[in-house]
């Protein structure tokens, strides 16, 4: 659906050249869901302006469904852009225009008539679920319902492709979740291709099939969600998944010991990372070795069908029992860490 081939684009800051993307190679399938990812400068919002021109590169190809469009006049360009709807953080509405008016702009201006404009913005209003808004104004609109006016109106021309730029960031995490929930929907019912930037890994463990890593311009790593949270070999990578940090309960904290004693039980600290789930860990633990044990603490979170995060344990069964657990994590390539004994 979208190739970038060496793409790079350079901009002049304080009278120095500024390199935001160089020799940058990716390619979208038809109808995934990609989420590009990177700290701020890191180029990420270049990239995706060049996917419609919006930013022209100085070097490289962009093809959009076989289409080279830095070869198109500026007529073609134009036709072609209407394929390529964009939604932007801050929503860019029209404040004068109604929330229906701002979902028909792309149709008025295509002179469609009026019939048609008002059943296609009536079904785009219920499609992101607004359909009681339509004569309201967006100084009386959320966020989060302005951002789905903003998804109703790039969705206007009937596109195959979906750019969010930083669509989510300007919204709480309820209302994030929402509209991502929404842009997962609009790809599995319309088929639209959606590329989102973001510089939250939640996002993207949230909704994309395939994930980019960018970093001062380049194109670090692409790849499946799960790889990269499997083996996060980059340190940009590691700084985004950000393993967190299992602190001990207060009352275990006086009496940890680093070699084993009599009535103290190993503290374990197991990472996820994605190879199983939480639910066939615990079931490993009662089911294959059968020791006791307490789950002092679990910080899990998902991405598709598979489980990442870290999960501190007690094992309270005896030194045998306990040995054959350890063992069974080895067996299953389950990473874990002895923290102590307490």
């Amino acid at each position: 659906m979208i190739e970038l081939r060496n793409i790079s684009k350079s901009f002049s800051l304080q009278k120095q050249s500024f390199k935001a993307l160089d020799q940058v190679n990716l390619t979208v399938a038809e109808g995934e869901i990609l989420g590009i990812i990177g700290f701020s400068g890191a180029g990420k919002s270049t990239l995706i302006r060049c996917i419609n021109l919006l930013e022209r590169p100085d070097e490289g190809q962009v093809l959009v469904k076989g289409m080279d469009l830095g070869q198109l006049n500026a007529r073609e360009l134009a036709r072609a852009r209407k394929k390529i709807g964009m939604i932007f953080q801050h929503f860019n509405l029209l404040s004068s225009q109604t929330v229906f008016d701002n979902v028909a702009l792309p149709l008025v201006l295509e002179h469609l008539p009026k019939a048609k404009i008002s059943q296609t913005v009536t079904r785009l209003l219920k499609l992101v679920g607004l359909e009681d808004k339509a004569k309201e104004y967006p100084k009386n609109l959320s966020g989060g319902q302005k951002q789905r006016v903003a998804i109703a109106r790039a969705l206007a021309n009937d596109p195959y492709v979906l750019l969010c730029d930083e669509a989510t960031s300007a919204l709480d995490p309820a209302t994030t979740q929402s509209i991502l929930q929404l842009l997962q929907d609009i790809n599995r019912r319309l088929g639209i291709t959606i590329v989102l930037i973001t510089h939250e890994m939640e996002v993207i463990k949230a909704i994309c099939n395939e994930v980019a890593v960018i970093d001062q311009g380049k194109l670090i790593t692409k790849g499946n969600p799960e790889a990269l949270n499997a083996d996060p070999e980059h340190p940009i990578i590691k700084q985004f998944l950000n393993p967190t940090i299992m602190t001990l309960p207060q009352q275990l904290n006086s009496k940890l010991r680093e070699v084993p004693q009599d009535g103290l039980f190993p503290l374990i600290e197991i990472q996820l990372n994605g190879n199983i789930s939480f639910d066939k860990l615990l079931s490993l633990i009662t089911a294959g070795a059968k020791a006791p044990y307490k789950l002092l603490k679990a910080d899990v979170t998902y991405s598709g069908n598979t489980n990442f995060g870290k999960v501190l344990l007690q094992l309270q069964g005896n030194t045998t029992e306990n040995a054959t657990i350890m063992q069974s994590f080895h067996q299953h390539n389950i990473k874990n860490t002895l923290k102590g004994y307490a």
